[in-house]
């Protein structure tokens, strides 16, 4: 009795401390801030969005590097509208895209899969007519080889069939009427997130970055 209640104190100290560690982590690796290469003229635009947990990239959708409408087709969202002028493309886990509505609705059995990268993982792509920059929307300006460092971090995320295709995950539960999923590489964690992940491509296009976060506003306060 003397051992079980012994170590279910070592449990009750532990869980604590690992999560005061995960916070003191996020805190200061959030605020070492990595600059963009100064070398490369600003030659476009994309922007960051988030909805306050979740951020995304905002492309054209066509430009000299890339046509993400030859990759990510209209006709797998519901309006199958083509006149399009942004995509919006995040990175994340595919129970809390798909089966989540909002937070109110979040089950445990979700959170704790996503939580030890116990579930797989998808791309959400949401085709936009406009763009505004705001508190939840910044501009970021970068080169033509700045971008196509972000596109390639990108496109190698996705699951792709025998013929190149990004695979499509038909469901009903999409956002709004011009987005789809995507099955996508890679486990979410705690460790690795859907804002890790953002962080991650931003360091891999050589664009300012902070050296870890798990949140958005780790992103965002690079950028303010």
């Amino acid at each position: 009795m003397k051992k079980v209640i012994k170590r279910i104190l070592i449990v009750i100290c532990i869980i604590p401390t690992f999560i005061g560690l995960y916070f003191c982590g996020y805190y200061f690796c959030s605020r070492i801030k990595i600059d963009e290469d100064k070398n490369t003229p600003p030659q476009m635009a994309i922007y960051l969005s988030t909805n306050g947990m979740h951020t995304d990239f905002v492309m054209p959708i066509k430009s000299e590097v890339i046509d993400w409408s030859k990759k990510i087709k209209y006709c797998n969202t519901k309006s199958k509208d083509i006149i399009q002028q942004f995509i919006a493309i995040g990175w994340g886990n595919a129970g809390f895209f798909i089966d989540v509505p909002d937070w109110d609705h979040v089950k445990p059995s979700i959170a704790l899969k996503a939580a030890f990268g116990l579930s797989p993982s998808a791309m959400h792509a949401t085709f936009l007519k406009r763009i505004s920059v705001g508190g939840d929307v910044v501009k970021i300006k970068l080169s033509n080889e700045q971008y196509k460092l972000l596109v390639d971090f990108i496109v190698k995320y996705f699951q792709k069939d025998s013929n190149d295709n990004f695979i499509n995950i038909p469901t009903e539960n999409t956002y709004g009427e011009n987005d789809a999923f995507y099955k996508a590489k890679g486990h979410y964690n705690i460790f690795f997130t859907c804002n890790t992940w953002t962080n991650n491509a931003l360091a891999a296009a050589r664009l300012r970055h902070c050296l870890w976060t798990p949140f958005q506003k780790g992103i965002f306060r690079q950028y303010e």
